[in-house]
């Protein structure tokens, strides 16, 4: 008898607000179907969403997918970082600051990373309505270690300004 790959559940928090931001977030998702080792399972609407910082700066586009993946969490966020390359992200960008493509890895399984390169969950899901609602449009159920279900997780739907687009 042959073993099979464990699959993993990971939830990826997809945001942009330059060069056509639908459209690179709708690549970002192509692209991340496209990763060996990954399976996209499930992928929210797409909101609109004042940005987040206090930065002046275009709206973004923001989505999040669910993932099941056969990668560690760690190769998993070197895979994201090759599809934010791809598309023409530069990692020396003002943080909060306009960007092309930000992939975050929001939740994988059930770990809990402190690391130099990753900390999981991501720890800013609890007070972003732009990574909420999406996530608790595809995963309502889910649980964030430390935060509880994301449907009981309190969510703002004012600010930042956020609309549901497609």
């Amino acid at each position: 008898m042959t073993g099979s790959a464990h699959w993993y559940p990971a939830y990826v928090g997809i945001g942009s607000n330059l060069d056509g931001p639908a459209s690179q977030v709708k690549d970002a998702i192509g692209l991340l179907d496209e990763v060996q080792g990954v399976r996209l399972v499930a992928t929210s609407s797409l909101y609109r969403s004042g940005a987040f910082g206090g930065i002046e700066q275009p709206d973004f586009v923001n989505a999040v997918a669910g993932l099941l993946t056969t990668m560690t969490a760690d190769e998993l966020l070197v895979e994201l970082q090759a599809i934010e390359s791809r598309q023409g992200r530069e990692r020396d960008e003002l943080r909060w600051g306009p960007r092309v493509i930000d992939l975050d890895l929001l939740v994988y399984s059930a770990q809990e990373i402190d690391g130099p390169e990753l900390t999981l969950p991501h720890p800013g899901i609890g007070e972003r309505n732009f990574v909420l609602l999406p996530l608790a449009e595809i995963a309502p159920d889910l649980a964030v270690p430390g935060l509880g279900r994301v449907a009981s997780i309190p969510v703002s739907r004012v600010e930042p300004s956020i609309s549901r687009i497609a």
